[in-house]
């Protein structure tokens, strides 16, 4: 499916072969893309220019993706951003989850799962939430959370979350003591069209038992079904 023309897409990427051939298949799938050669020139930009959307490398001069990334959203920045890893490299993807990214994307990559991680960004970025029926506020072990103002609070401290993480958890909440897959997490809240080969749902179910459980190795809300998915416990 074509891009709308009005999406607008940085990459922020050292290699300059990969941060072109980025560009000219984007392009190409018909978005508008502006580039960073690191990350300082890729914060700057993010300070004072709009997009829809950054590919984000992880390890750049003067300034990492991580960095990058933590600056940003610790400055306002709630543009949606998918990082870039490196090949094996799960911890990246793990801490990039943690600062805030909403997406990761391990190199090498092949261009249809790439496409299929911007798009249903995009898609998810502006569109309504895919969900909403569970009620405004939910206490989940130490996490308290408002799902109608997008808040919440861990033993009482306001305790940061992306909107992705609100839906995720919603996702689960809706459906107590359901089995739910990985696929359908994947289809239902991240959007993908296809499934792509990711561990983006066990990472993001691992940052909330973080957030939420009183020991996240043992876990009594958030619970693994080896094999299918998770089962959310009140």
């Amino acid at each position: 499916m074509p891009a709308s023309p009005s999406a607008r897409i940085l990459i922020v990427e050292d290699e300059r072969p990969m941060r072109e051939a980025l560009r000219d298949n984007l392009e190409f799938d018909g978005y508008t893309v502006d580039e960073a050669a690191d990350g300082e020139e890729g914060f700057r930009k993010l300070q004072t220019e709009a997009y829809d959307l950054v590919l984000l490398d992880v390890m750049m001069p003067h300034r990492s993706g991580f960095e990058v990334l933590r600056a940003a959203r610790a400055a306002g920045v709630r543009t949606p951003i998918i990082m870039l890893t490196a090949k094996g490299e799960e911890v990246d993807a793990v801490r990039g989850l943690e600062f805030g990214a909403d997406d990761y994307v391990t190199k090498p990559f092949g261009l249809r799962e790439l496409l299929a991680r911007v798009r249903a960004v995009l898609r998810r970025a502006a569109g309504p939430a895919p969900t909403g029926i569970a009620g405004p506020r939910v206490q989940i072990g130490r996490l308290r959370v408002d799902f109608g103002a997008f808040t919440a609070t861990q033993d009482g401290v306001p305790m940061p979350m992306t909107h992705l993480e609100f839906e995720v958890l919603r996702y689960l909440v809706e459906r107590p003591g359901e089995v739910v897959t990985r696929d359908a997490l994947l289809n239902d809240v991240w959007g993908y069209e296809a499934q792509p080969t990711t561990r983006t749902v066990d990472n993001f179910i691992l940052k909330l038992r973080q957030k939420a459980e009183h020991d996240p190795a043992r876990p009594r809300h958030l619970l693994t079904v080896h094999g299918i998915g998770y089962r959310f416990v009140p």
